[in-house]
């Protein structure tokens, strides 16, 4: 019996899913014919449908060694390579197959996908474009061009690309359910990304990550009811879905259930919790060691999850009620709105909240200028924070009026290095206190906050508020704007109209964990842009 008989016996077996009995006549095949390049490449697929990658790759190997121009069987070597977590290689063998066949769909598909996952989404496009032009009835290559351009932040030809798959196969639910995600996120066409996800959930009831979508969807149309619903179906489908708890945490918030949020918020903690990452910013890793031994000389060893000091509510109360009176009239009666307030917390309060904020692995987010975030999905969120921000509304009511807590957060600084640049927050009423002892801070007239005179305008956005620096000090410039320096001074808030421009005045703080400047941050209602 020749090589060629057993290969004709073996292709119909493989054909029919008969892989055990194919590969065997394939192995025979090539026993008879060390150099039959049709057997090892097809004992090569063989054996990928198997997932025995290794041996797979061992005979693409020797097939390209017989010919090393076959375009299928260069692909195949760029498949398993992939697969073997060798992506870089597997690029380049599928850029030759490419090469060799431009007109080689099959090639540009795996070209494309192999180039995402290793971040390349430009050439990726590109990739992609190729094959849409090869096979343009292909919902695939809509689909996949649109993943990149998803990556690539270009949400308007990423959609199209999205539609026009679903154009050609109506029950893609991938491609729905990026078009609800993009138009969430874009906060447009939201009764188009509701019925997206719900198509999708139509077809896969039990997709958690659609049920995420749907109440992320419902909570930027404000029906909170409905999104939080639709979070709990996703959780009630698997209880660590992380992205589930974060949409849930913000609708409690939203919601004005604070004790709620801060518990859903800490189990996000838990789950999303980052271990010490080697390629963080060097004053995040100087704090994250100080933190440890920090906690070494208290006897506490770090497990690889989130760790929470003590942050549990106190039975007194957590806000000194001593500064009503003065606290409401200035707030009346100055323009612009900023009022200073010493004494803020009780002092038990007080001793509570820095040993949460010591002790606390929740800062996690790194920012290049030296300081660092820690926010509620991180475990900023303790139940402490939810008293005190309840008693602040409860105790100032002149102030906050029906404004509710929106978000807070905490930040934390390097002793020698900048704070947070001029910007504007996305509020109504903000409120920032510190909680370092007076004695760390080494110059007394600073080391506080710089407001300026002059709200951001109604009709900018985000990024122009948030982040354009230039456009910001060109606007207070033209305006005359005038700065009030309010230095820093253990528990002392400073309260004031959102849309007021403001930074971080200059930081000169002693060395050492305990020394790090601590400011908190609680945001309460909306702009007036924003709507009620």
């Amino acid at each position: 019996m020749t090589a060629q008989l057993l290969l004709s016996r073996a292709v119909p077996l493989h054909q029919a899913g008969k892989l055990v009995e194919a590969a065997e006549l394939y192995r025979q095949a090539i026993a008879m014919d060390q150099r039959n390049f049709h057997a090892r490449y097809l004992l090569a697929a063989l054996n990928h449908q198997q997932h025995h990658i290794p041996e797979a790759l061992a005979q693409i190997e020797a097939a390209l060694a017989i010919n090393p121009n076959a375009p299928e069987a260069v692909m195949l070597s760029g498949v398993l390579l992939k697969a073997s977590n060798r992506a870089h290689e597997a690029v380049a063998r599928l850029e030759k197959a490419v090469a060799i066949n431009p007109r080689y769909g099959e090639g540009w598909h795996h070209l494309g996908t192999t180039l995402l996952d290793i971040g390349r989404a430009g050439d990726a496009l590109m990739a992609f474009d190729k094959l849409v032009a090869i096979e343009p009835r292909s919902e695939g290559a809509h689909y996949n061009r649109g993943l990149a351009l998803q990556a690539l932040e270009r949400s308007g030809e990423a959609l199209a690309s999205y539609r026009q798959a679903l154009s050609i196969r109506p029950d893609l639910n991938a491609a729905r359910y990026n078009i609800g995600v993009l138009l969430a996120n874009l906060r447009e066409n939201l009764e188009e990304a509701l019925g997206h996800f719900d198509a999708v959930l139509a077809r896969e009831p039990r997709n958690e990550k659609a049920w995420t979508g749907r109440a992320k969807a419902l909570s930027a149309m404000k029906r909170y009811g409905e999104a939080l619903e639709s979070a709990e179906r996703a959780l009630a489908i698997n209880p660590d879905y992380v992205p589930a708890l974060s949409i849930r945490s913000s609708v409690l918030l939203e919601s004005n259930r604070l004790a709620e949020a801060m518990a859903s918020f800490m189990r996000h903690a838990e789950l999303a919790h980052r271990p010490d990452d080697a390629s963080a910013f060097a004053h995040k890793q100087r704090h994250d060691q100080e933190q440890r031994d920090h906690l070494a000389a208290k006897g506490v060893t770090l497990p690889k999850t989130f760790y929470a000091g003590e942050g549990a509510r106190i039975k007194g109360p957590a806000i000194n009620p001593m500064n009503v009176e003065s606290a409401s009239r200035e707030w009346r009666e100055s323009k612009p709105q900023v009022v200073v307030i010493d004494n803020l917390l009780t002092g038990e309060a007080l001793t509570r909240l820095r040993e949460y904020c010591l002790d606390s692995t929740m800062w996690q987010r790194q920012y290049d200028r030296g300081y660092l975030g820690a926010m509620p999905e991180s475990g900023f969120a303790a139940p402490l924070l939810a008293q005190i921000a309840e008693e602040l509304q409860g105790t100032f009511p002149a102030i906050f009026e029906d404004h509710a807590l929106r978000y807070l957060w905490g930040f934390k600084y390097d002793s020698s290095l900048e704070g947070i640049k001029i910007h504007a927050d996305f509020a109504a009423v903000n409120v920032n206190f510190w909680i370092t002892p007076d004695d760390a801070n080494l110059d007394k007239e600073h080391g506080g906050l710089v407001i300026w005179d002059v709200s951001a305008p109604l009709d900018w956005d985000f990024a122009q508020y948030n982040a354009d620096e230039d456009a910001m000090r060109a606007f207070l410039k033209r305006e005359g704007a005038k700065s009030i320096t309010v230095p820093h001074r253990c528990n002392r808030a400073v309260i004031f109209d959102s849309d007021l421009f403001h930074e971080t005045d200059r930081i000169r703080f002693k060395p050492g964990y305990e020394n790090r400047r601590i400011n908190v941050t609680m945001l309460y209602g909306r702009r007036k842009s924003e709507g009620t």
